[in-house]
Formats: C-alpha cells, sequence, structure tokens
C-alpha cells in the first residue's frame, strides 16, 4: 500500500504536544515530502528551549510514521527559528541632499533670534568669538543655542569642551549637548576624530538644513550660528532658506583682513541679511611682564569701516594668551572671570540692551 502526504498528516495530527494541540494543529510541520516509502519532514519550534522539550514528541512522531503501511524510511529534522531579531537601532545619516522649499526663509520653531557669526577670511578668530559670545549671553540669563556651520572646519566641539556623540533615537531628531549652559550642536560631534568631510556643495547644503531642521533645539532665546569664512554654499543656504536676525561680522584691524570682511558685508546686502554690526577681534595685546599696550594688528580699523557703512561698531576684543589656552582646554574665557570675560559680557550686554539677544 502506498502511503501519501495525507496519511502522513493525518499519522501527525494525532502526535500531542505537551502544551495541547498537535503538530499539524499548530503549524509546526515544513517541508514535508513522501517520495516511495521514504517521509521526510522539519519540526519547527519557536525557540531552542521548546525545540529540546518536543524530543519525545519527535520519537513518537517517527515510531507512529514507521508503523504506517508502506512507510519505509523516517527522516525528521527538529529545528528552531529562535526569537525575533531585534530591530537594528536607527542610524542618522548626515550630508544629504538638501531637501525642497517653498515660500523663502522659514523661521525655526523655538528660536526667537538667529545670528550668524561671519568673516571674510580665516585666523580672525571668528569661532572663538562665537563660542565666547555664546556663554556669555548664557551667563546673562539668555537661553542660548550654538551651531557650529563650519562643516569643513568644525572647531566648536573642541572649544566647548565636548565629545560625546549626539543621541538618534529615531534615527530623524537629534538631540543636542549641552556645554557652559549652552546647546550646542556641531558636526564634528558626528565624526571619529580627524576625519575630513569631502563633500560636494549639495550634500554641504543639505547637512546644513538638517543641522538646523532636525536637532531638538527647544526653546531658546537666541541660536549662534558659526559660519565658515568665506562666502560660499553654506551662507547662500543659510540666508536664502533661514529667516535670519542677522549677521555679526567679526575682523582683525588689518587692512588685509578688512578687504575680505567687505566681501563678507556685500554678500548680506546681496542677500538681503542685516548686518546687526562689526565686531574688531585681537584689537589689543596687553603684555603680561610690564603691562604695555601693542596694536600687533593695527587699531581702529574695524570701527573706521564701520562708521564709513553706517553700521554699528559692536565692540573690540583683546587679543590674549589666555583666550587661547581657554579655547583649547575646552573652557571658553567667557566662562570665568577677568579683563577678557568682561569684554565678552559687555558685547553680550549691548546686543541684549539693543534687542538683538
Amino acid at each position: 500500500m502506498a502511503v501519501d502526504r495525507d496519511g502522513v498528516l493525518g499519522v501527525l495530527a494525532r502526535i500531542p504536544l505537551p502544551g495541547g494541540g498537535d503538530l499539524v494543529g499548530r503549524d509546526m510541520i515544513r517541508a514535508l515530502t513522501v517520495e516511495g516509502g521514504t517521509v521526510r519532514f522539519v519540526i519547527e519550534a519557536a525557540t531552542p528551549d521548546e525545540a529540546r522539550a518536543l524530543g519525545p514528541v519527535q520519537a513518537a512522531a517517527e515510531a507512529a510514521l514507521a508503523a504506517l503501511p508502506g512507510v519505509t524510511s523516517v527522516q525528521v529534522v527538529m529545528t528552531a527559528h529562535g526569537p525575533a531579531a531585534k530591530p537594528a537601532p536607527p542610524s542618522l545619516k548626515i550630508g544629504q541632499h538638501p531637501a525642497p522649499q517653498q515660500g523663502g526663509p522659514q523661521r525655526i520653531s523655538g528660536i526667537d533670534r538667529i545670528i550668524a557669526i561671519a568673516s571674510g577670511k580665516g585666523g580672525v578668530g571668528k569661532s572663538t568669538v562665537a563660542s565666547n559670545l555664546a556663554v556669555a549671553l548664557a551667563r546673562q540669563g539668555r537661553r542660548v543655542g550654538l551651531l557650529d556651520a563650519d562643516i569643513y572646519g568644525p572647531s566648536q566641539p573642541k572649544m566647548m569642551g565636548v565629545s560625546k556623540r549626539p543621541a538618534s533615537p529615531d534615527g530623524k531628531i537629534i538631540e543636542p549637548l549641552v556645554a557652559h549652559g549652552v546647546t550646542m550642536m556641531s558636526i564634528g560631534l558626528m565624526l571619529k576624530e580627524n576625519e575630513a568631510v569631502v563633500w560636494r556643495g549639495p550634500m554641504i547644503m543639505g547637512a546644513l538644513q538638517q543641522l538646523l531642521g532636525q536637532v531638538a533645539w527647544g526653546r531658546l532665546d537666541i541660536l549662534i550660528i558659526d559660519l565658515p569664512p568665506g562666502t560660499g554654499d553654506i551662507q547662500l543656504t543659510l540666508c536664502q532658506r533661514t529667516h535670519l536676525t542677522g549677521a555679526i561680522v567679526v575682523s582683525t584691524p588689518q587692512d588685509v583682513a578688512l578687504l575680505d570682511a567687505r566681501k563678507a558685508l556685500d554678500m548680506f546686502d546681496k542677500l538681503k541679511t542685516p548686518v546687526l554690526g562689526l565686531i574688531e577681534n585681537m584689537s589689543t595685546y596687553i603684555c603680561p611682564n610690564c603691562g604695555h599696550e601693542a596694536h600687533i594688528f593695527g587699531h581702529g580699523g574695524v570701527a573706521a569701516e564701520a562708521a564709513r557703512l553706517d553700521l554699528p561698531f559692536l565692540g573690540e576684543l583683546p587679543l590674549a594668551l589666555e583666550v587661547r589656552i581657554a579655547g583649547d582646554s575646552g573652557t571658553p574665557i567667557a566662562a570665568g572671570q577677568g579683563p577678557q570675560a568682561d569684554a565678552y559680557a559687555r558685547l553680550a550686554a549691548r546686543l541684549v540692551a539693543g534687542g538683538m539677544a
């Protein structure tokens, strides 16, 4: 008498399981084949522990089928598919192409004012000004954010003393870090140390869009944006897509720096972004030994340029070894006490009094 599939399933349906039911009723039979007198199938358990507990059931099934007329061989394999694999944690990718945006510059929800700190050239201390100004404003009771928008050369993690990678529980929203009372974010926190960003313009613009729109900034009185030097993609994207309160241009007094500062001012004029004022950085140097005041990069050039353009001159900031040491150590000079901290406190107070922060 030939054995068939239905006959095999009928026998297996009569094999009881420890927890109730049977192998067929609980849909545990896989890959059943009947070839001549040979019967092959797999019993699939939910877990490895259940598979071990079903050893007697496997033996009973083999014995019952071996007694079936026409069966000459029974081959049974026990397997377990195991627990469901845990989903991979959401991964956040920074550096996508920017999403389309309609309707001109947009406000960022929860942020009252956005000020860009800019310079025409590198090396004038723009990032130092940005970090210290953010800390000084926070010390005056403002809710302050700091965005490092220098994608190619992010320096704010070093200056603010943070290195932890921001969390992104859902792969979309980025949780910023807090340092010295300032909520901050930088692409430098998303990269390995010394890893270069080798991206074309669209990816740079997409990264800026993500750092502005996907970071959970919360409620802020002011967001300080540390721009890269020059007049490139980042500046253009920021001014065209984000509603800015205005920009502050940092320069040293020397003529070469002022040449490039004028280009930055011209860019903001073309992009219809208000310039809130100019800052002269590295304006004076006081010798720590004799107290002599020197003007290493000249003096008064930025104030004169502000007067010529009828723009506010926001103040002078000193060239001091303590400022460099503080920035390298991750504690901005504005977080402490002394003449350099006082200079930033005066600058912050002027912005607050003028309604700019």
